[in-house]
């Protein structure tokens, strides 16, 4: 790890003050939402306006570096995205925040896409699994921070929003100034949705009912503060205990993964997920419950994302998981442009605030039902057969997904070689063995 960090310093630093301003803005909106007097269905449209233009920045930026090149697509988004920020308060327009979070969705997908490739590049068969893993807790770090800076300025004002604007400028220096090589870059062709549904049932269902509940979670957990009468500072720490709970309970259940049927795990995780988000919503107004039901889904829904990616791979060949991963990020997508509308609508209704919860454990239940359902469609892969299972988080894009998709058949490939040379080992051993046993009875 400490040699990933090394020679990828300045990609990791210039990716944490980019989640910092997209943790930024996102929290903010949510609170700045309630000062202005929107209402929580505006703030639905508005926040999942981002995943509507991350979509489609994902689509669509493979095709801009491919023409014009990694660096001139990363500072062009990376300073539309900085010039965004400084729009928000000065225009608290519905309309123009829906515009500015498509805008700023699409550039950060992108952003994201030219980092990750230039990741990939930097890094070697020995040390991917550990990039990827930096990565990834450098983006949870990057979001945490963010919900930390709410705390040095008053929310009403235009502070709060010319901090991430600067970070964000800031954060393209030292990515642009010390990553000389261009990587060649190439994305596989995603495969298409009937033969991803064929493959792997539970592995489209879920993908869509999780992509619900991310966006639920990281685009109207600050709605729900501000609605449920939280505190800037409570706001911060409630969003915050979401991405903690992603970080510390990513490994652990990543190495039960490893261990049992992936099937019954998932269904395990869910139904955790659910009775955290049935506690959020009948305890709520504790605010130590609060954030312990936080942590626990936020714990809960990230794992799920690379649990149903393993679970999906356990069926494919090696050459079909890059496209297939594709697919699975689209349907994730298309969940989570859906997610803050559905919540927003919930929470406009006598449920109030508690529809926040109650949403969540809505999908968490529908996913529990559908794996226990699955069990009984089809056999489990021996445990032995299965594939490794590598940490994703949700906002990862079909890049940073190859890389681990490249991770898990290295390593894979690297077993089966180990295993190989171990059987021929044992083969050449054996006739010595026989001849001795041979020799001790001519002995006798």
């Amino acid at each position: 790890m400490i040699q990933v960090v090394s020679s990828a310093w300045a990609l990791l630093l210039g990716m944490c003050l980019l989640m910092v301003g997209n943790g930024m803005q996102g929290t903010l909106l949510g609170i700045r939402g309630g000062i202005e007097g929107f209402s929580t269905f505006q703030m639905s449209i508005v926040m999942s306006a981002y995943f509507v233009g991350f979509l489609g920045g994902s689509r669509m930026a493979p095709g801009m570096i491919r023409r014009v090149g990694h660096v001139r697509v990363f500072a062009a988004l990376a300073s539309l995205i900085s010039a965004v920020m400084i729009i928000y308060p000065t225009f608290p327009n519905t309309i123009v925040w829906s515009l500015g979070r498509v805008l700023i969705g699409f550039c950060f997908s992108a952003v994201y896409v030219t980092a990750e490739s230039w990741l990939n590049n930097a890094a070697t068969n020995e040390n991917r699994g550990q990039a990827l893993s930096a990565y990834m807790i450098v983006q949870t770090l990057g979001i945490v921070i963010a919900q930390a800076l709410l705390l040095t300025a008053d929310p009403s004002g235009f502070v709060l929003f010319v901090i991430p604007s600067v970070l964000v400028s800031i954060a393209v220096t030292p990515i642009l100034l010390s990553i000389s090589p261009t990587p060649p870059f190439d994305t596989t062709k995603p495969m298409s949705l009937r033969e991803l549904m064929d493959f792997s049932p539970l592995g489209c269902v879920g993908m869509f009912l999780l992509g619900g509940v991310f966006s639920a979670q990281f685009g109207m957990a600050a709605v729900y503060g501000a609605e449920a009468g939280l505190s800037v500072g409570q706001i911060s720490l409630f969003v915050a205990m979401f991405f903690v709970g992603s970080v510390i309970l990513q490994y652990p259940i990543g190495w039960i993964s490893d261990r049992m049927d992936r099937r019954s795990l998932i269904v395990i995780v869910a139904t955790l997920g659910g009775i955290g988000s049935v506690i959020g919503m009948t305890l709520g107004h504790i605010f130590p419950i609060l954030l312990a039901t936080a942590f626990l889904v936020g714990g809960m829904s990230n794992p799920l994302y690379s649990l149903l990616m393993a679970h999906t791979n356990d069926f494919l060949e090696h050459e079909d998981m890059a496209s297939a991963s594709g697919g699975m990020i689209f349907i994730n997508g298309l969940g989570a442009v859906l997610g803050p509308v559905i919540t927003g609508w919930m929470m406009g209704t006598a449920l109030g605030p508690g529809g926040f919860y109650l949403f969540t454990a809505v999908l968490f239940a529908a996913l529990a039902a559908y794996a226990s359902y699955r069990k009984t469609q089809r056999a489990a892969v021996p445990v032995d057969e299965t594939g490794n299972y590598v940490p994703i988080y949700p906002s990862a894009t079909a890049v940073a997904v190859e890389i681990a998709q490249e991770y898990i058949i290295e390593t894979e490939q690297e077993a089966a070689e180990e295993a190989a040379q171990e059987n021929a080992e044992a083969e050449k051993n054996a006739p010595d063995s026989d001849n001795d046993v041979a020799d001790d009875i001519k002995r006798d």
